[in-house]
């Protein structure tokens, strides 16, 4: 959920961010953005150059035309983008081959000249090319530290206020025993304590750590869809590899299948009969994909609707059906309540073997999704392309983006995909690929199932606490293992890279592992110890239907966001990102004083 609800402000950013505007211009005349540098190639030979240029972030790609020169010497101005390291090669006109190259990461504002100058004694094949830097640039992430420090002043102010509450408490007490007889003492002392008590105990039976979870993945995809402050880690990988915006989602699934998990046995326990339940998931079911399909992929904004560019899959609907198969396994299973405690030799993994249908159903959902991807034939791509496409993979496959997982989508719903997919400006791809396609939503489900393996921890070992965190961290580590073999812990070269668009098992199992460790983190940190209540993330969490669909709607209406006037650096993209998050984050709160929970 960062979730996919991309929009053409996303897109845009993309076209930005990855590759840059490489405009030639002269120094005057250029007004920088984010994110952009100025380039002046200076050219002391005496026959023209050709320059191109490839980021050494996309794996694999051809080289793309950055400036030719006629005329020599002279000099020419080109925008370069600034937030990955970029390789420059220069060749002359008459192609005579490559004179020189390097690489260099420009920085946000910067003015550079790349000086190539001939060798000694003027000789023409001994061309040397050096970078200075004419104006200093900007710092890149310094609105970041300071934003980042006043948060943590926020966060230390807030935890201050509780704790100031409970030293007031004491005092009180301290005063009675000091200033009382000792009958009147004992009375007050009972009353004041009492009254402490009762200030700080839980009013609700509900997993704390879990809606903190949900909460706290909640706030950062808000912040992500309102642009991240326009750092590129804030917006989803080109390709492969993970950024912040593409761990949000998988903690949605997870958080799913934990809570259908809990969820489905306290009603079972209360007496509902699974005919209600496949009634109440099916309703549930059919709202999200109508609200993911009429009101997030479609406005009024869009103009009058057309069914040949409307987009049918969608985030809420990915999580609809995951939330409908996920429901549908809990129901229909035979194991509905906590087995007695009885201890025998296989209790240690009760929680595994007890549902050994749910997992041969995974096992074969898995089996389903690698046989697809790597054994479908896809017409004039290579079995098993995991690519992007594009330039990619030196150009050799330039119509084969998402490999399998795009075939299927486009022979099952058409042209009704996404067609702006975040490898578009890098790889300058052509073909649509949507992220939540079908052969993706098979992990989706995947990845759910991992969450309600979770729920199962929770239920089998409750009030077990010791028990309950080492399995978390034992699944965490199980899981953390696998991601590591398939990718062989590298960003492209692996089995199977992490992948956000394709949602691959690498990515899965990174994610799964992830999940658990956070959320032992805060279950031991909220629930067991008590030393946090989650605030404010647990306000989001308990409302995270309204917050989800209400930023998405309002996003870009004042006063969640505005036109910027400072475009040339990430102050104002930052502060509008953080004010657009901290204002639902105080929806949420205020709801949740007047008890208001919108629910499905």
């Amino acid at each position: 959920m960062t979730m996919e609800s991309y929009s053409l402000r996303h897109i845009f950013w993309f076209l930005v961010l990855a590759t840059g505007r490489c405009e030639t211009s002269s120094d005057s005349e250029v007004v920088l953005k984010m994110d952009e540098a100025l380039l002046t190639i200076q050219n002391q030979m005496s026959y023209g150059l050709y320059v191109v240029y490839t980021s050494d972030y996309c794996y694999k790609c051809l080289y793309q035309p950055l400036a030719s020169m006629e005329e020599a010497p002279g000099n020419v101005s080109v925008v370069v983008s600034t937030p990955f390291t970029l390789t420059l090669q220069v060749s002359s006109v008459n192609g005579s081959g490559i004179l020189c190259g390097l690489s260099h990461l420009f920085e946000e504002a910067g003015h550079y000249s790349l000086w190539v100058k001939p060798g000694e004694a003027g000789l023409t094949y001994n061309v040397t090319c050096v970078i200075s830097v004419d104006k200093f640039p900007n710092s890149t992430y310094l609105p970041l530290l300071v934003l980042t420090l006043v948060l943590v002043l926020l966060v230390v102010l807030w935890a201050f206020v509780p704790f100031g509450s409970r030293c007031s408490c004491t005092s009180k007490l301290i005063h009675c025993i000091c200033c009382h007889g000792s009958q009147y003492t004992i009375k007050t002392e009972e009353a004041t304590s009492a009254d402490c008590m009762d200030r700080d105990k839980p009013k609700s039976s509900r997993l704390k750590s879990l809606d903190t979870l949900r909460g706290f993945s909640l706030t950062v995809m808000v912040f992500v869809n309102y642009g991240g402050g326009g750092y590129w880690f804030f917006q989803h990988a080109p390709w492969n590899g993970l950024t912040v915006a593409d761990i949000v989602m998988p903690w949605f699934v997870f958080i799913i299948g934990t809570s259908v998990t809990l969820a489905f046995s306290s009603m079972r326990r209360k007496g509902v009969s699974r005919l209600q339940l496949l009634r109440k998931l099916t309703w549930r079911t059919v709202v999200l994909v109508l609200i993911g399909f009429c009101f997030i992929n479609y406005s009024p904004r869009d103009g009058l609707l057309s069914w040949s560019w409307l987009r049918i899959p969608g985030v809420l609907q990915r999580l609809a059906f995951t939330y409908f198969v996920l429901s549908l396994m809990q129901t229909l299973s035979p194991h509905q309540d906590v087995p007695p405690k009885q201890t025998y030799w296989w209790s240690p993994v009760q929680d595994v073997l007890l549902y050994w249908p749910q997992w041969f159903f995974i096992l074969l959902l898995e089996a389903v999704w690698l046989c697809v991807t790597f054994l479908l034939p896809v017409p004039n791509c290579p079995t098993g392309y995991l690519g992007a496409g594009g330039i990619g993979d030196y150009g050799l496959y330039p119509n084969c983006t998402g490999g399998a997982a795009a075939y299927v989508d486009r022979w099952i719903l058409g042209d009704n995909i996404f067609w702006y997919p975040t490898c578009k400006a890098m790889y300058h791809t052509t073909q649509p690929f949507d992220p939540e396609g079908i052969l993706g939503t098979i992990n989706s489900v995947v990845m759910g199932f991992i969450g309600m393996q979770a729920g199962k921890i929770l239920l089998f070992f409750r009030k077990r606490n010791n028990s309950i965190t080492i399995r978390f961290v034992v699944w965490a580590i199980i899981l953390g293992i696998l991601a590591a073999i398939l990718s062989k812990c590298t960003r492209d070269e692996g089995f199977i890279p992490v992948n956000k668009n394709l949602w691959s098992l690498s990515y899965v199992a990174c994610m799964g592992c992830m999940s658990f460790a956070l959320l032992g983190v805060m279950y031991f940190v909220v629930d067991i110890k008590g030393w946090w209540g989650g605030q404010p993330f647990i306000y989001p969490g308990m409302n995270s239907i309204f917050v989800y669909v209400g930023h998405s709607l309002l996003g870009f209406y004042f006063p969640f966001s505005w036109e910027m006037r400072f475009q040339d650096s990430h102050w104002e993209k930052l502060i509008q990102s953080l004010w657009g998050t901290a204002l639902w984050l105080l929806v949420a709160y205020l709801l949740y004083r007047k008890r208001f929970f919108l629910k499905i």
